[in-house]
Order: structure tokens, then sequence, then C-alpha cells
């Protein structure tokens, strides 16, 4: 049975995917400030801050996605350095510390995956974006440069997703109205769900996409490449 570990797991996609992966895998999830129980997955804490406990997984990794983020939507004005920084060291310099903590546990299960997340918003260019937007690019960057270099023992993939229904959004789905006008943004005329994009992080994480590695990978209703 493969061994998979998702960084924020508690939670959005990362709980969907967690959820998903359990099913036929041993998932191991962490969680940061609300605890969970479950019957299928074993989930312990962590904080981008600290370094991750590594004592606590199985000596073969044979996937890991980096889950946790923050959307900061403010004109560049109203943003200064410590702001940017701040978001930088959650989702990139957190990504950065799991992925050398686990790397030689990643190595011993000889053919290994990690999965990252950005956003549609880096290579099409949303106002008020320009936080997230930094941070999510320099992931996409991070993304290919780790898969040339891990390759071929592991594969790196990175998915760029729209507007998704999960707690990290509420604030930008919290009324019907808000919901619908931005569905309509989308050439699906929907918002996403966790599972659209726990299906493709489920799927690079397996077997099945052994010859998938360095893509920067769009689940966003079609909103990065048409115009409807």
């Amino acid at each position: 049975m493969k061994n998979y570990l998702i960084i924020g797991g508690s939670t959005g996609i990362g709980r969907a995917l967690a959820n998903h992966l359990s099913d036929s895998s041993n998932v191991i999830a962490t969680y940061n400030n609300t605890s969970i129980e479950s019957d299928k997955i074993t989930y312990f804490h962590y904080q981008h801050e600290l370094a991750l406990d590594t004592s606590l997984l199985p000596d073969e990794i044979h996937g890991m996605a980096y889950c946790p983020g923050a959307i900061t939507l403010k004109p560049f004005n109203r943003l200064n350095r410590t702001a940017f920084i701040k978001d930088y060291e959650l989702q990139v310099g957190g990504a950065i510390e799991c992925i050398q903590a686990v790397l030689p546990k990643l190595k011993a299960a000889e053919s290994a995956s990690i999965v990252l997340f950005s956003t549609v918003a880096v290579q099409s260019g949303f106002n008020f974006h320009s936080m997230v937007s930094a941070s999510k690019g320099a992931l996409e960057g991070l993304t290919k440069a780790l898969a040339a270099e891990f390759a071929p023992i592991i594969r790196v993939n990175c998915i760029a997703p729209s507007l998704t229904q999960t707690p990290l959004a509420a604030s930008l789905l919290n009324t019907e109205e808000k919901i619908q006008a931005n569905a309509l943004r989308h050439p699906m005329k929907r918002i996403g769900q966790p599972e659209d994009v726990a299906k493709l992080a489920a799927f690079l994480m397996s077997d099945d996409a052994s010859w998938i590695t360095g893509q920067i990978i769009h689940v966003d209703g079609g909103m990065s490449t048409l115009k409807v």
C-alpha cells in the first residue's frame, strides 16, 4: 500500500484529496488551526513556522501535496513588503521546508510525486492579485526547477485552479449573488468544487501519471484559455 502525505489536509482541496486517496492508500495529513479525527486518515499538527516532524511518517512516502495557501486581494499600493514576505513564507517557504524534510523518504520510495498548487491569476493577470500571484508564480518556477532536478525518481507538478468553493475563498463566495457573478466569469458557468481539483491531484500522485512531470495544469473552468 502506498503512503501519501497531505500538508494542509483538514480543509478545502487538501481534505478532498486526503479523503479521495484514503480509499486505497495510507494517508497522513496535517492540520493547522482545527484538530480533526478520521478513521481512515492519520492527522497531526503542523504550522509552517515550525519544522515538520518527520518522525511521524513512514520510511517511504510515495507522494506529497502542499496545500496551505492564502488569498489576499488588495490594491498594490495598500500592500507593503512585509505583507508580501509573510505571504511568501506561507505559500513558498513552507513548501520548500516540507519538501526538504520529506525528500529522503520520497527518494526511498524510488518512484514518487510532489504536487503543488498555484492559481489561474499567475498566467492570466487579474486586478488586486499582486500578492497571491507573486507567491504562486514562485511556486510555478519551483515546480519546473525541482522537476528537472529530481527526475527521474520524483515527479513534480503544479495545479493552477480558478476560484474554488473552499473556506479559503469564503469571503469571495459568501452570498448567492457573489457565487452567481463569479460563476458567470467562467466559460463553464460554475464555481469549482474541491473535488474538481483533488481528483487531478490524486491522478498526478498516482502511477497512472508516471510520464507527467514539470507541468502547470489549469483546472479553471476554461478561465485561462477561453473567451466566451
